[in-house]
């Protein structure tokens, strides 16, 4: 479970079919199922395994996370865009929480 809201960076200014640079992190402890507590029990898998983006209802990024990936993962990637809209970000975790960020990209 993410204990605070991803942080997200975009460009301060986009021109419309411009590349830009999308970056996100999330506070997330990426358990991964292999370690003990102090008791000797198995700390559960609660890992994000899905990374969704999507501009306007199209997705346009995906990404499948596994056991080996550290915790707080920052995942960046690229966008062309093609003018104003709203930019959908997705975690999906396997204790069942999903976390959506929606992030309005404005255009010059």
């Amino acid at each position: 479970m993410m204990k605070k809201p991803p942080r997200i960076k975009l460009p301060e200014a986009i021109n419309p079919g411009e590349i830009v640079e999308i970056k996100t992190l999330a506070t997330h402890v990426m358990e991964t199922g292999n370690r003990k507590d102090a008791a000797g029990n198995i700390i559960p898998r609660d890992i994000i395994h899905t990374f969704t983006a999507s501009f306007e209802g199209e997705e346009v990024f995906s990404a499948t996370l596994g056991s080996g990936i550290a915790a707080n993962p920052y995942i960046a990637f690229f966008l062309k865009v093609p003018g104003p809209g709203t930019l959908t970000l997705t975690w999906l975790d396997d204790g069942g929480t999903t976390t959506v960020e929606k992030v309005p990209l404005s255009v010059a």
